[in-house]
């Protein structure tokens, strides 16, 4: 069999891998359709302890109703349970999921989320495909191809998202201004080793703040890459700048994430005009 065989098989089975997963969402019948999706509270806090890890991120208890029995049921996020939760304070709603008839085998989410039609495997199958069907035009009439087939579709889909990711970026970039300042403290400097299968290892530093809204709300919340000497920062006073509409939302150094921000639009719109002029040069070349 030659290679053009071996690209009709993988066309094939991603085809109708593709297809299956299609049809699978129309009947409801993926795993995001079949998962339940709650919303629940966080009612306790736990105290990180200092030189501990962050895996799990912050401990919390949390409630939520189970809509079968109408019952108030508590959970908390010990062992894999889901996303980290970087941030929390009691009050907070945080996602509750899990398998439909399967209650024991929930999952929490930073924050309550709607059910999607999980059409994720199926578009990379047919992504895939697509790549495949490019891959062999280039190599049959040549590399300029690639250019077309590859930076071509990606310019369009940039520029179709281009003035949503500004209207984004131009929020983020007002959110600073908006936010409040109050006091803090680092209460725990958690640290994680890790190997990689060469032997060399990694330290991870993350300090944990502590600190109280304006309007009441106890947060409890890992700290943003951005504070000087993390590992000895354990009992330092900070200042605390956070949304009050989200203070999960909230930075040590406004005017450092002011500056991260402002390059956001420049780096999309140079990226759009790259695969723009790269899909254009390809077209001349044909």
């Amino acid at each position: 069999m030659g290679w053009h065989g071996y690209l009709a098989l993988w066309c094939a089975v991603l085809g109708t891998f593709a297809l299956v997963g299609y049809g699978l969402s129309l009947a409801g019948m993926t795993r995001a359709q079949r998962t339940v999706r709650l919303t629940g509270r966080i009612e306790q806090v736990r105290e990180p302890r200092h030189g501990g890890s962050r895996k799990g991120g912050v401990s919390v208890v949390v409630s939520y109703r189970d809509p079968s029995s109408g019952q108030e049921v508590i959970v908390t996020n010990d062992g894999d349970r889901g996303e980290m939760i970087t941030a929390a304070w009691p009050g907070r709603e945080i996602g509750v999921h899990h398998p439909r008839g399967r209650p024991h085998a929930f999952r929490l989410t930073d924050r309550p989320e709607q059910g999607g039609r999980g059409l994720g495997w199926p578009n990379l199958a047919l992504f895939l495909v697509y790549a495949g069907v490019v891959v062999v035009a280039a190599i049959d009439r040549g590399w300029p191809w690639a250019l077309v087939g590859f930076c071509g579709p990606w310019a369009v889909f940039g520029a179709f998202h281009l003035p949503g990711n500004i209207r984004d970026t131009r929020r983020r970039r007002e959110t600073p201004a908006s936010m409040v300042a109050v006091p803090g403290r680092i209460i725990a400097v958690l640290k994680d080793v890790t190997t990689d299968e060469e032997g060399s290892t990694a330290t991870t530093i993350t300090p944990v703040v502590a600190f109280t809204t304006r309007e009441g709300a106890a947060v409890t919340a890992h700290c943003p890459q951005e504070l000087p000497d993390p590992s000895g920062a354990h009992g330092r006073e900070v200042t605390v700048h956070y949304t009050p509409a989200d203070p999960a939302v909230f930075t040590l150094d406004r005017a450092a994430r002011q500056r991260s921000l402002k390059s956001d639009i420049a780096v999309n719109v140079v990226g759009l005009l790259a695969a723009a002029s790269a899909a254009v040069a390809g077209a001349v070349m044909l």
